[in-house]
């Protein structure tokens, strides 16, 4: 599949500004872009991938003059068997390779990715350090207009069709009969599931017994369900809604409506950064916080 970038673009998606993309162009011969009549640069898929590559090696502390004399196949074992500037580097390897598999339409590369970092790290650990700061990196090349809808729906899928995977793998008989139910669910027009199915995953993986109703749940479905299950803990990971300035709105609701019970709340997500928590409602800013709240 044919890719055109432009050098916003690289920036964007690598984190190095235009203008060292040019000096290193120009310097070391890094990339070769095409140029249109009117001398518009535009890059292709490989040399986005070299560009990732290279910058990770030089925020590593690799000269910019050694770097750019490798080969892909240097760079790539440069990468692999170099030190790394933090103990999450390998990660961040991963991270890198997501991008090109997003960019590139490469479910084979995804999959190659997704399976030496599980055999690494384990599932969780990879979810934790690899697919969560990915997908909140998305987020922010979306809102830049660096990467097309498109793009966030082809990884998102992918990653939610490995977690629905392995949530089936796990088997049910580990679960403990204390009485306790995680009941996860997604607010009204809310449909971003990822977190919430590692979630779902984890519950599987730790014996705890949870319900997954899925995306853009009506509040007075909630009523409803804690009437079955009068001690649930309910969890959610909003991404878009409720929006920032009505997320105090919503933990009021939730407080005005389950008063008195003895049912609790677990919120989170960045759309709770300004808001209090309230008796029965705790609130995460992030999944990591979530998840160690509940395991």
């Amino acid at each position: 599949m044919k890719q055109e970038f432009s050098i916003k673009d690289l920036e964007n998606l690598t984190g190095v500004k235009a203008h060292t993309i040019r000096i290193w162009e120009q310097r070391y011969d890094l990339l070769h872009p095409e140029r249109s009549e009117t001398n518009i640069r535009t890059y292709s898929g490989d040399d986005l991938k070299r560009l990732l590559n290279v910058s990770l090696l030089v925020d590593r502390g690799l000269k910019i003059s050694k770097v750019a004399t490798m080969s892909e196949m240097q760079l790539v074992s440069a990468i692999q068997k170099g030190p790394a500037v933090s103990e999450n580097g390998e990660e961040l390897v991963a991270q890198q390779r997501l991008k090109v598999a997003m960019m590139s339409y490469d479910e084979v590369l995804f999959r190659q990715t997704m399976d030496e970092s599980i055999t690494r790290l384990g599932f969780e650990t990879t979810v934790l350090r690899v697919c969560l700061p990915f997908l909140a990196e998305v987020g922010v090349l979306w809102l830049t207009n660096a990467i097309c809808p498109a793009n966030e729906h082809f990884m998102s899928n992918l990653l939610r069709q490995m977690l629905f995977a392995q949530i089936h793998n796990t088997p049910l008989e580990s679960e403990k009969d204390s009485g306790e139910v995680l009941v996860l669910y997604l607010p009204e027009r809310e449909i971003h599931d990822i977190s919430l199915l590692f979630v779902h995953q984890l519950c599987r993986a730790h014996g705890r017994r949870s319900i997954f109703l899925g995306q853009s749940v009506p509040f007075d479905d909630l009523i409803n369900v804690a009437g079955q299950f009068p001690t649930a803990r309910f969890v959610t990971y909003c991404t878009t809604y409720p929006a920032e300035n009505q997320a105090q709105e919503y933990i009021d609701r939730i407080v005005r409506t389950f008063e008195g019970t003895a049912v609790q709340f677990h919120l989170a997500g960045s759309v709770f950064q300004s808001a209090k928590p309230a008796p029965g409602v705790t609130v995460d800013v992030t999944g990591g916080a979530l998840v160690q709240r509940l395991f």
